[in-house]
């Protein structure tokens, strides 16, 4: 095994240089930021946060320079935390990695033990990156929905921004655990696929006519929202009593201009999805239950694209353009 002070590669991003500037340096590992667990990463993935990071067209880093990646898997190869030996195999995602702390886009990581979570059974390293933090989101999303009182005699739950990668994982992980699902995304011509991960109705964004009403006829049971801006507000519109929404994206803006009708008449609920800094315990609740009974039973099919370091210029180019699809996940260990 290489040793962890052995020079090695990372996606290195100069969040206040003047052009903004991000690329591929060698690195070694007294130039990462602490933590007493260090991963050589074997897999990664691609995220609108790490587009937008990689990019510069979002101000993610709340550092100077930081190795971009807000998604690992690998395994451990020094700990001093006794909780983690050499050879455990692990996953990190959010959690700071590329916003505070040196991220996945790396061949070695050190990480903060107690954001460690073990891989869990069923699940090989690789997978756990299609899933990755898009996936974690999903999960929480269900969660927050199903302890808020959701449940699948309630009706369907609507998804927006289907065809990105927590729009892709939500509609098959929401179908493995027993919800009719409906997709609403910008691009009609991907109604088939979305159809082939579960979803059973699919509408396109461009012939919503949500109304002006602060409350129209009642479509949905739920949903979970990637978009945010008018989207958000117009679902509120049409969620049915007690149902909720659970919110995970702005990729349509973050202004929410809606009533107080839907939430005090109705009783509909919003649900804040904060995946990044979700606590310990309910982060490894998760992550066993993609790996059970809520693991998506189409993981290859979403997985879209699989490239290696030198391929995240391009990704990013592709997810700022709006033609992303499934997800992407990036190979680092050899």
């Amino acid at each position: 095994m290489t040793m962890p002070d052995t020079p090695f590669r990372a996606f290195r991003i100069h969040s206040r240089e003047t052009p903004y500037r991000s690329a591929l340096e060698t690195l070694t590992l007294d130039q990462l930021t602490a933590g007493e667990v260090v991963v050589q990463v074997a897999w990664s993935s691609v995220n609108y946060k790490d587009a937008l990071a990689g990019t510069g067209k979002g101000r993610i880093l709340r550092e100077p320079t930081l190795n971009g990646g807000i998604d690992l898997a690998g395994h451990v190869v020094a700990s001093t935390d006794p909780r983690w030996r050499e050879g455990d195999a692990v996953i990190v995602t959010g959690c700071g990695l590329s916003e505070t702390r040196d991220g996945g886009y790396a061949e070695y990581a050190r990480v903060a033990a107690d954001d460690v979570v073990p891989l869990p059974a069923g699940l090989s390293l690789r997978e756990a990156m299609v899933l990755g933090t898009a996936g974690f989101t999903a999960g929480l999303a269900l969660k927050r929905l199903t302890d808020n009182g959701q449940a699948p005699a309630m009706g369907p739950i609507v998804i927006t921004g289907a065809t990105g990668g927590v729009g892709t994982l939500a509609i098959d992980i929401l179908t493995r655990a027993g919800f009719e699902v409906h997709a609403i995304t910008g691009k009609p011509a991907e109604f088939e696929f979305l159809r082939s991960l579960g979803a059973t109705q699919c509408i396109s964004r461009h012939g919503l006519h949500w109304g002006q009403r602060p409350l129209e006829s009642a479509t949905w049971a739920g949903a979970i929202d990637n978009v945010g801006g008018d989207m958000l507000a117009g679902l509120t519109r049409v969620i049915q009593p007690y149902g909720s929404i659970a919110v995970c994206g702005l990729t349509g803006g973050p202004e929410l201009a809606t009533t107080v009708m839907p939430f005090i008449i109705r009783g509909v609920s919003l649900l804040g999805i904060a995946s990044a800094g979700t606590p310990h315990a309910i982060r490894r609740t998760i992550w066993e239950r993609l790996a059970a009974d809520w693991k998506p039973r189409h993981l290859e099919r979403i997985c879209t694209d699989e490239i290696t370091l030198d391929g995240l210029a391009t990704v990013f180019a592709r997810m700022m353009a709006g033609n992303a699809r499934g997800r992407t996940v990036v190979r680092i260990g050899a």
